[in-house]
């Protein structure tokens, strides 16, 4: 994502396209008729089946008990008896980071966004960390108050209420990336025998057991399933206690259809995310609070601590005060401690190297076949995950999720380490982890045909069908995105993605964007035209 570009659309009902007028004149009819019906990739929605939480009488272990050094205690000897792993320390003071912003009193206290065509305020008070109280007070609007496209809103920038300087994580503690790569949920949970060990739910018509259920989670949004479980805890108690209270809604997120765990869990990875990479990348500053109150970064703090403290500020019942302890040292901070250890013996720094540069991509179909680029840069998962992805369709005439029999292809040489629920990720440097180095995503792949775990693939071999499997997709199609060191990579930021000599350019909003190869250009559209097919190379 470009420094300074506003935030993270929170998906689209169909792909938005900002065609030119002569593109527009000339390929009108044909690009009304397919735009309710051709691809979209739409923030992930799956079917989520909320399946009775089954508690089986058993012998539990004594709670825990937290020793002076902040570890964890083994439960008193006997037949119950737990060996807990000893935890790791850290005696060091965490680098200090460079600020990330300066404040100037009053200045860039608000700023003006322009309305687009089938924006809302809630889209909107998304994108900024705001809120639509806040936006309607700002612009002095009523609840029966319209938008327009082209409309001019003040959005707040910064706050004088700058938030705390104490740092939660580092950025490596986000991801879920090389600290994590060996990571076992279900291992780990099982020390506890908690809640979260017997919980169980249907997600996307599969049977999904506590631990496996916050895996899948961090595997689609690349969180660190460590900061997941130590949320579930300090919000809930899930990984210790053996009953709960309020189960549907354990992190706070108090939404209709939204009261399940895995609704929970991708809500707060997706909050996560959108703090550490709008900061990051779009240059955000600040966020509101659930309670309204919105609160500047502490210029000194890192990313991930970022993501942390939006996450922690955003369930419904938060308050300046409550999140004043949350994100203070006796707060989230000592649940994960007592957990896990101090996050920051787990740090990898940098994550992203200085000089990063893409390994060679081509394109992911067949040198006679042309697809069409109908998503510029958008969420790799959902709308907080970096503008990392790009979506294509193949050449046809149906509409809609149908079964193709088109071909993606891999984009470069690697090992197949996850092809399960419409995605295949495949790791490139060859050590068989997509957590350490570069990995490519390839989602909505149909289970037919669908290249298995383990297998290696070389540039231009069969990776399985676009459909419309894995988490929501009004039409078939491919959606890839790029990840390093779990990190997710902007399709429009300063490592360009670039496949076939095709590279992405973003234009300013979420799904719009074009490809670029010597002095052609491209761009996204819902439709399939001259003006966005790229044939093979």
């Amino acid at each position: 994502m470009a420094k300074g570009r506003p935030g993270y659309r929170p998906g689209l009902p169909v792909h938005s396209c900002d065609c030119t007028p002569r593109t527009r004149n000339t390929f009108l009819l044909a690009a009304l008729f397919l735009l309710l019906a051709l691809v979209s990739c739409e923030r992930p929605d799956p079917q989520v089946t909320v399946i009775a939480t089954r508690l089986t009488p058993l012998e539990l272990p004594p709670t825990p008990l937290v020793t002076p050094f902040g570890g964890l205690a083994p439960p008193e000897a006997g037949p119950t008896a737990v060996a807990m792993p000893t935890l790791p320390t850290y005696f060091g003071t965490p680098t200090p980071d460079p600020p990330h912003q300066t404040l100037h009193g009053s200045e860039q206290v608000a700023t003006t966004h322009i309305v687009s065509a089938g924006e809302t305020l809630g889209y909107i008070a998304q994108l900024y960390g705001s809120s639509v109280a806040e936006l309607q007070a700002l612009n002095n609007m009523g609840t029966s108050d319209l938008l327009y496209a082209g409309q001019s809103l003040l959005v707040s920038g910064q706050s004088a209420l700058i938030g705390p300087e104490f740092k939660l994580i580092p950025d490596s503690e986000l991801v879920f990336g090389p600290a994590a790569a060996t990571f076992d949920a279900r291992a780990f949970v099982s020390l506890y025998q908690g809640y979260l060990l017997r919980h169980q739910e249907e997600v996307e018509g599969r049977l999904l057991a506590g631990p496996e259920l916050l895996m899948l989670v961090a595997e689609r949004y690349s969180v660190n399933p460590r900061l997941l479980l130590a949320l579930l805890e300090y919000r809930a108690g899930w990984v210790t206690r053996p009953a709960v209270e309020n189960a549907a809604f354990a992190l706070g997120y108090m939404r209709p259809n939204r009261g399940s765990l895995y609704w929970q869990l991708a809500w707060a990875a997706n909050r996560l995310n959108w703090g550490y990479y709008s900061r990051a990348e779009a240059g955000i500053s600040s966020f509101s609070l659930a309670s309204g109150e919105r609160v500047t970064y502490a210029p000194a703090i890192n990313h991930g601590t970022a993501g942390v403290q939006v996450v922690l500020g955003s369930h419904d019942g938060a308050t300046l005060d409550s999140w004043l302890q949350d994100v203070g040292p006796t707060g989230f901070f000592a649940t994960y401690n007592r957990l896990f250890g101090s996050p920051f013996a787990y740090t990898v720094d940098p994550l992203l190297p200085p000089g990063l540069q893409q390994p060679t991509l081509r394109l992911p179909w067949g040198s006679d076949e042309t697809w069409y680029f109908t998503g510029g840069p958008h969420g790799g998962w959902d709308s907080g995950s970096a503008w990392a992805a790009l979506d294509f369709v193949p050449s046809g005439e149906q509409l809609g999720c149908v079964q193709s029999d088109a071909w993606v292809t891999a984009v470069a040489d690697g090992i197949v380490t996850r092809s399960d629920m419409g995605a295949v990720v495949v790791d490139l440097d060859g050590d068989g982890s997509d957590k350490t180095g570069w990995a490519i995503l390839y989602l909505h792949i149909e289970t037919r045909d669908r290249v298995p775990v383990g297998a290696y693939v070389q540039a231009g071999d069969r990776i399985g069908h676009p459909s419309c499997e894995g988490g929501f997709s009004s039409g078939t199609h491919l959606h890839i995105a790029r990840l390093y060191n779990g990190r997710w990579i902007s399709a429009d930021g300063t490592i360009p993605f670039e496949m076939g000599g095709w590279v992405s350019q973003g234009l300013g909003r979420e799904y719009d964007g074009l490809l670029l190869r010597g002095g052609v250009q491209k761009e996204a559209c819902e439709c399939r035209a001259d003006f966005n097919a790229i044939p093979g190379q």
